[in-house]
């Protein structure tokens, strides 16, 4: 079976330029690419989406106008529009992670179709499509803006493409534990100096608690040498003050 191709982003009738470009640099982040728009409010171009893109301009360049959604979908195998459950339309509905395993289970061509900013898809387009993608939200609060649905589609789609992963960037070793005990006797001896444990009698239990802190932390070499750095600079300070040499 081929691999499917990557889904199509279509904007029916989107309003703002910005909104474009948001949409855009959504897409490209997670490697889509094809943008179709269905008689953008404000025309197009628009010089607002540039700026908005921030450096997804291949994606804008490449977009392509359609006067209505069937034209702008009518290469597709399978649609799916994304819009809470519309009232007298009977659509499957799947959440976007459903929806994206089965984009790449298809080896046709998908479009996600995404409405107006303010009032999302009609009914008659919603008619058009196959299925209806719903993401899951706090029903106290379900205002997701139109690059936030694109980017939630987006990722989800990219679970199953091999796109770079974050650099795996290994953490500093633990310092030996010597060179932790040294850290911990300088702070107690300018700690001492400076009148912290007080009252005596609970110096024990203070130190033990100083102790238990210090060495949960898995300080690296470097670690402790910034904190020797520290420690000595409040002790000059505390030194300048009182007009020490």
């Amino acid at each position: 079976m081929s691999k499917a191709p990557p889904p199509v982003i279509v904007l029916v009738r989107p309003q703002l330029g910005e909104n474009i470009g948001k949409a855009a640099r959504a897409m490209l982040n997670f490697g889509l690419t094809e943008l179709r728009l269905v008689a953008p409010r404000d025309g197009w171009p628009n010089p607002d989406a540039g700026p908005a893109a921030s450096g997804a301009d291949v994606v804008l360049a490449d977009a392509v106008v359609f006067d209505s959604l069937a034209e702008a979908v009518a290469d597709c195998g399978h649609i799916y529009a994304t819009t809470v459950r519309k009232r007298g339309v009977t659509k499957p509905v799947l959440t976007p992670e459903g929806a994206a395993r089965d984009v790449h289970a298809r080896a046709v061509r998908s479009a996600y179709v995404f409405g107006p900013e303010r009032s999302g898809l009609e009914s008659d387009d919603v008619a058009l499509a196959h299925e209806i993608v719903t993401v899951p939200i706090n029903p106290q609060f379900g205002s997701l803006n139109l690059a936030q649905a694109v980017i939630l589609l987006a990722y989800e789609w990219s679970k199953g493409e091999a796109l770079a992963s974050p650099p795996d960037v290994p953490l500093d070793p633990p310092a030996p534990h010597k060179e932790l005990e040294d850290l911990i006797d300088h702070l107690v001896r300018d700690l001492d100096a400076a009148g912290y444990f007080f009252p005596p009698e609970r110096t024990t239990t203070t130190l033990r608690t100083l102790r238990t802190a210090l060495t949960k932390t898995g300080w690296s070499h470097n670690d402790i040498r910034m904190m020797h750095g520290i420690i000595a600079t409040l002790g000059k300070a505390r030194k300048s003050a009182r007009g020490e040499d």
